[in-house]
C-alpha cells in the first residue's frame, strides 16, 4: 500500500493560493466554529438515501470483481478512509464524489452505468482515481462552506464567483493527477477523456490516439491565442488532455508505466503548466474589453487620486469593476500604479475604446462619475475633471454632462453617516 507522503508532487501553487483566499475571504476558521457549536443533530446524508434505495452498492460478495478494482485504487493512492461505491443507472457519462460530513460516515463515490459500460478496467481505474482524488484533497469541505454563505450561487460577488470558478477548474486537474497515478497509462487516460466527451466506445470509432494527441494541440492553440473563454465548471477537455500528458512526463513520476519521453523537472513542469492555466483565468477576450479593463483602472486610479488620497472604499470601487474582467483585479491594478503609466494607459484606454465602440462613451462617462461617488464625498476637484473630459473628451455639451451626473447622484449617492451623527 502506498504512502502518501510516497506520493508524486500533484498540487498546484495557484490552486492552493486560490483556496487559501477564498477560505480567509469568507471567514471560514469563524464560520465553521459557528456551524459546529450551532449543530443539535447529526447530519442527514439525502444523497446516501437516495442511493440505497435506487442504486447498486457495489459489494465484495455481490460483484467482487468491480469491488477489487475499486478497492485497488483506493489503495495505490494511499487512502484509508472508508468508501462506500454505488452504480446508478443513467445515460449521462458521469461519475461523482461526495465527501462525508461525518466523521463515522464513509465517502460516497458513483459510476453511472453508461460510463461503467463504456470504460475499459484502466479506463475506470483513471476514471475513480480521479474521484479519490477529489477526496484526498478534502476540497468538498470549502464547497459546504460557500453554499452556506452562498445558498443561491447567483448571489456570489462577482470577484468570488470568478475565483471560484478558477479554484475548481484547478482542482479538476489535481483530480486528473491522481487518475493518472492510479492508471499510469497515458493513452488509457487519453480514452477515457474521449469516452467522456464523445459518449462513444473508442474502438467503435478506431481511436488513433496519436492522432487525437496532434489534433487536441491545434484545439488547444485556439484557446491560447485569445479566441477562446472557459467559463464552465470543468477545464475544457484541450487543457485536461495537454495536462495530463505533461505530469506523465513529470521527472517525479516513477511509475514504471510512465510514458518514457523526456521527463520534465519539476520547474518545467510547473512552468508549461502556468502557460496552459493562462487559458483558464480568462473571462473576456474582445480587444474592446482589453481596453475597457485598463481604462476602469486608469480612470479609477486618477478620480480616486484628485483629492491626493485614495482611500479603501476606492480601490475596493475599482476592483469590483475590474472583477467583471479579470480575476485578480487587484494584482492588475497595482501593476497599473506601480508602472507610473496611469495617464498615459487612460489617454490610449479612451481613444481605443471610441475608435472601436463610439457608443461606449456614456458607460466610460458612468464609471467615473461612480468613482466620484465611491468614497460618499463629491469633491469640487472630481466634478471639474469629470465635466471637462465629458465635454472635451467626449463631446458632450456641458449641461448633457450635468444631466447624467445628477442622474448617477439621484441612483446611487448614499450621503457619508458621520456627516450626521
Amino acid at each position: 500500500m502506498i504512502k502518501k507522503e510516497e506520493l508524486p508532487e500533484t498540487g498546484l501553487p495557484l490552486e492552493t493560493m486560490l483556496k487559501e483566499q477564498i477560505y480567509d475571504a469568507l471567514q471560514g476558521e469563524m464560520v465553521e466554529f459557528i456551524l459546529k457549536e450551532a449543530r443539535v443533530r447529526k447530519t442527514e446524508n439525502y444523497w446516501r438515501y437516495i442511493l440505497e434505495g435506487h442504486s447498486f452498492k457495489v459489494d465484495e460478495k455481490i460483484s467482487g470483481k468491480l469491488y477489487k478494482l475499486f478497492h485497488e485504487v483506493k489503495k495505490n493512492l494511499g487512502f484509508e478512509e472508508p468508501v462506500d461505491f454505488y452504480i446508478t443507472s443513467s445515460a449521462e457519462v458521469n461519475a461523482w464524489a461526495l465527501a462525508s460530513a461525518e466523521e463515522d460516515e464513509p465517502h460516497i463515490i458513483n459510476i453511472n452505468s453508461s460510463l461503467l459500460q463504456l470504460m475499459s478496467d484502466d479506463e475506470l481505474k483513471f476514471i475513480i482515481g480521479h474521484e479519490i482524488g477529489h477526496l484526498i484533497t478534502k476540497n468538498a469541505e470549502l464547497m459546504r462552506l460557500i453554499h452556506f454563505i452562498f445558498p443561491n450561487q447567483g448571489n456570489l460577488p462577482g470577484i468570488l464567483q470568478h475565483k471560484v470558478r478558477l479554484w475548481g477548474q484547478l482542482s479538476e486537474l489535481i483530480a486528473d493527477r491522481y487518475g493518472y497515478i492510479a492508471c499510469p497509462d497515458l493513452p488509457a487516460c487519453i480514452s477515457a477523456f474521449f469516452k467522456m466527451s464523445s459518449g462513444l466506445d473508442s474502438k467503435r470509432v478506431d481511436l488513433d490516439i496519436p492522432a487525437f494527441m496532434e489534433e487536441n494541440e491545434e484545439r488547444l492553440q485556439f484557446f491560447l491565442k485569445d479566441t477562446g473563454l472557459n467559463v464552465a465548471t470543468h477545464p475544457i477537455n484541450p487543457v485536461r488532455v495537454k495536462a495530463i500528458e505533461l505530469f506523465s512526463r513529470s521527472a517525479e513520476f516513477t511509475s514504471p508505466k510512465a510514458t518514457k519521453d523526456v521527463s520534465l523537472s519539476s520547474e518545467e513542469l510547473q512552468k508549461q503548466m502556468d502557460e496552459l492555466i493562462q487559458v483558464l483565468l480568462r473571462i473576456k477576450s474582445s480587444m474592446l474589453d482589453y481596453h475597457i479593463t485598463h481604462f476602469i483602472a486608469s480612470a479609477g486610479l486618477l478620480v480616486a487620486n484628485l483629492d491626493g488620497e485614495i482611500s479603501d472604499k476606492e480601490i475596493e470601487a475599482i476592483n469590483v469593476s475590474l472583477s467583471d474582467f479579470t480575476i485578480f483585479p487587484g494584482r492588475f491594478l497595482q501593476n497599473l500604479y506601480e508602472s507610473g503609466k496611469v495617464a498615459e494607459v487612460f489617454n490610449e484606454s479612451i481613444h481605443n475604446i471610441l475608435e472601436i465602440n463610439p457608443a461606449e462613451k456614456e458607460r466610460l462617462l458612468g464609471f467615473m462619475i461612480e468613482m466620484a461617488l465611491a468614497d460618499k464625498k463629491i469633491q469640487a476637484e472630481e466634478i471639474n475633471f469629470i465635466f471637462n473630459l465629458g465635454h472635451q473628451g467626449f463631446g458632450y455639451s456641458h449641461k448633457e454632462v450635468a444631466q447624467i451626473f445628477a442622474g448617477m447622484i439621484q441612483q446611487r449617492f448614499m450621503p457619508c453617516i458621520h456627516g450626521l451623527s
